[in-house]
């Protein structure tokens, strides 16, 4: 293996996994908060997907204008789902964990159903001539960056300063921390705590939406489309640690380039298998996770 095939695999590797560490984001948030498992979080991806390239055809915007739309449409629908299906899950009497797990799974296996039903199961593009991105590469000393995942990266980034300042420096996220310190104790101190878990919701949804926004510029989109990367984002919440955001970004990255490397030695269709070996790798030495609290 040469050099320049080694940082090829790196830069490929680090900027698919900052994506994936924005996937996982949100459902390590809501997991932290909770102690619950959102199995709709890959549909909602999926439908941010959805909102862009309907943003693109219809209105004619360019897919990263259509990215604010996509993240505030997302806020509503996380925020939703937990005041109308989440909510009332966890209010049952007995064996609330099978609860609130068939409740998630299936709000994910509706979404799915009417998005097929509205959309079909056709595959679909942001049409090039609407993405300004699309198809562009830059190259560096021999190394390709696809410009579209390069931008990703970017946003990831910023995404994940914007969610450190906002659990570090707002009464919000003052609030979401001793909520998820102990969410029955909270209500001492004046804090809604259903309040706390609406808008931890619908911020987690609106995180997955950026994800499932800057997917849309480069992947296809159908209303199946989430199973694989929902299956790597709680692959990527278990590897770093429920329930840990900062551990959400290391392990994302490390899945990223455990699957760049993976598909360089193996065939493509193998890629992750490397994924998976890294995480059982791990769950031995650390079954909670690399940075959990479980």
């Amino acid at each position: 293996m040469t050099a320049q095939i080694f940082l090829q695999i790196v830069a490929s590797g680090l900027l698919m996994g900052l994506i994936y560490a924005l996937i996982a984001v949100g459902l390590s948030l809501i997991f932290g908060l909770m102690d619950v498992v959102n199995f709709a979080h890959g549909e909602f991806m999926m439908l941010a997907m959805y909102a862009v390239f309907g943003a693109v055809v219809i209105i004619g915007i360019d897919p990263l204008m259509a990215m604010p739309l996509a993240v505030a449409a997302l806020f509503v629908v996380g925020a939703t789902a937990y005041l109308g299906v989440v909510q009332h899950a966890m209010r049952a009497k007995a064996n609330i964990g099978m609860v609130q797990i068939f409740a998630t799974f299936g709000l994910a296996v509706l979404i799915r159903g009417v998005s097929q039903f509205l959309f079909t199961s056709d595959y679909r593009n942001v049409p090039a001539e609407r993405n300004l991105l699309g198809g562009k590469t830059i190259e560096l000393g021999g190394v390709f960056l696809p410009l579209p995942q390069l931008v990703g990266a970017g946003i990831s980034v910023l995404a994940f300063v914007g969610l450190w300042l906002l659990i570090t420096r707002t009464d919000f996220g003052k609030a979401l921390e001793a909520t998820r310190e102990d969410a029955g104790a909270v209500a001492l101190v004046g804090i809604d705590k259903n309040r706390v878990f609406t808008l931890g919701w619908g911020l987690g949804a609106s995180l997955v939406g950026l994800a499932g926004a800057i997917l849309a510029i480069f992947y296809y989109i159908h209303p199946d489309v989430a199973a694989p990367f929902a299956l790597i984002a709680y692959v990527t919440v278990a590897l770093g640690g429920f329930g840990s955001v900062f551990g959400a970004l290391v392990a994302g990255i490390m899945v990223g380039l455990a699957e760049a490397l993976t598909a360089t030695i193996l065939p493509p269709a193998l890629k992750s298998v490397g994924i998976y070996a890294l995480y059982l790798g791990v769950l031995f030495i650390r079954p909670k996770g690399l940075f959990g609290s479980l």
